[in-house]
């Protein structure tokens, strides 16, 4: 498989909101899920004037890395798709927040999944060395409750506290 299409990130928790003063970026997300087959998930995503069609393969064993192909798609088209989407919409304000030579991506989910905060970070290869900022928590990576199409179907207000 092509290096163009292979996603390497990692997914944190976040402890604290020390991030928000520090973004560069905020962006509202809207979006939902064709399917969410982890072999295959299909997604439908409005990311504030933009739309997205985006295919996601199955996350290597680490859960690190994974294939990824994205297209542009017209936003009319993208809200006629979400109204086919599975479950639960995932609503998010992403901060894009600099940290070093890199940017972490933190979502604050709203909606059904209110209350939960992580924060993602991509990667040139799985062990690229990065800081790691006071406000970033136990790490997520791979654990597949926290990837967006799982949240979509068991929306983190349903977990057991």
């Amino acid at each position: 498989m092509e290096d163009k299409y292979r996603e390497i990130e990692r997914k944190f928790l976040v402890v604290s909101r020390g991030y928000q003063d520090k973004a560069s970026e905020i962006e509202q997300i809207r979006q939902g899920f064709l399917n969410t087959d982890p072999a295959r998930t299909v997604r439908i995503r409005i990311l504030d004037n933009s739309a997205f069609l985006t295919v996601k393969g199955a996350s290597s064993a680490d859960g690190t890395s994974r294939f990824e192909w994205e297209k542009t798609i017209p936003v009319d088209e993208a809200h006629k798709l979400l109204k086919l989407c599975e479950d639960v919409p995932i609503e998010k304000n992403r901060y894009k927040v600099p940290v070093g030579k890199h940017i972490f991506e933190v979502d604050e989910f709203l909606g059904a999944n209110s209350g939960l905060v992580i924060a993602e970070i991509e990667l040139g290869s799985v062990d690229e060395a990065y800081e790691q900022p006071e406000w970033l928590g136990q790490e997520v990576t791979g654990e597949p409750a926290y990837y967006n199409s799982q949240l979509s179907k068991h929306p983190f207000s349903l977990w057991n506290p």
